[in-house]
């Protein structure tokens, strides 16, 4: 079943799969107003896994940022891409994903940091407004060459600093980080990166991100609060009708085919990535019966709920 991945857990499987103590895998001199970070070789990490593609495909309680040199398959939500050379992963707690290394010869490297590393006091910015970290995007890049290594020349930045005695190093380990997720950034389209912020771009902006907190789901089966337009206009204070003209004209689509395309995303996220029933899957989205949930699955993937898992 997928899980939420805390930090302990992450540091537990590393610690077994390298085969040291978690203390010695630590960041040494990181203080907890600090917010957490740290680098891994993923040739060291991958080692001991099987190479069947049955790594765990979860969402974790950190960001995470990796560069992959080496033929894997690369899944984020509910999208697949085929990696023969080199790409750059960014990852997000909101979103589950994983990468199945198809060979022994993958190679690279991967750093992981909480929110609190990059707060707004201490970079100006906030995470989740920068646009790698946007929800509805999809920030696996292939990478060419000259790419890759520029990339890695970062990296390895990172990890001779993360080594070093000097005293503001995760001051410069913070940057470091950004540097990479600007890198990343300029591989994306100009035109999904730079908006010019209005009243209506403001209100479309609250909603995705409103609509994004529903998920994941609660493995428990807790029903989303926000399952219509209305409920959506109401907690934004604004009317429906007003809302409705305001993302149709940013996106084409009415409230309701946003949240329902969501929604159909992550149905097949859960009937893909847990072994939840189909009745729970049913419950937990909103649905009042699993007839209505299946012919609703039916009209956004053209297969039932049963055949889509098969």
């Amino acid at each position: 079943m997928e899980k939420l991945t805390s930090l302990s857990e992450f540091y537990y499987e590393i610690s077994e799969i390298l085969g040291k103590n978690v203390d010695e895998i630590l960041p040494q001199g990181i203080q907890k107003d600090i917010g957490h970070f740290n680098v891994f070789s993923i040739a060291d990490t991958i080692k001991k896994q099987k190479m069947d593609g049955q790594m765990p495909y979860n969402r974790r309680a950190y960001y995470k940022i990796s560069l992959i040199a080496g033929p894997c398959v690369a899944e984020y939500a509910d999208k697949t891409i085929e990696v023969e050379d080199y790409a750059l992963l960014f990852a997000t707690p909101r979103v589950p994903y994983h990468w199945i290394p198809k060979d022994e010869s993958l190679s690279g490297t991967f750093c992981v940091f909480t929110e609190d590393f990059l707060m707004k006091q201490k970079t100006g910015i906030l995470i989740d407004e920068l646009p790698i970290f946007k929800p509805g995007g999809f920030p696996i890049f292939k990478l060419s060459k000259k790419e890759h290594e520029q990339a890695a020349a970062i990296f390895d930045k990172i990890k001779q600093e993360i080594n070093s005695d000097y005293a503001f190093k995760y001051d410069l380990l913070r940057n470091y980080v950004l540097e990479l997720i600007h890198f990343g950034q300029k591989l994306q389209p100009n035109t999904s990166m730079y908006h010019v912020q209005n009243a209506s771009s403001r209100i479309v902006s609250l909603f995705v991100e409103l609509l994004e907190r529903q998920f994941p789901i609660d493995p428990n089966g807790q029903i989303q609060p926000l399952r219509n337009a209305k409920d959506y206009a109401d907690r934004l204070a604004v009317h429906v009708n007003h809302l409705n003209k305001v993302l149709k004209d940013a996106t084409g689509k009415t409230t309701t085919e946003i949240i329902n395309n969501r929604l159909a995303q992550e149905a097949r996220i859960l009937l893909k990535q847990t072994d939840w029933t189909v009745s729970h899957i049913s419950d937990s989205l909103g649905f009042e019966e699993v007839a209505h949930f299946s012919n609703f699955f039916k009209k956004y993937t053209q297969l039932t709920p049963l055949k889509y898992r098969a």
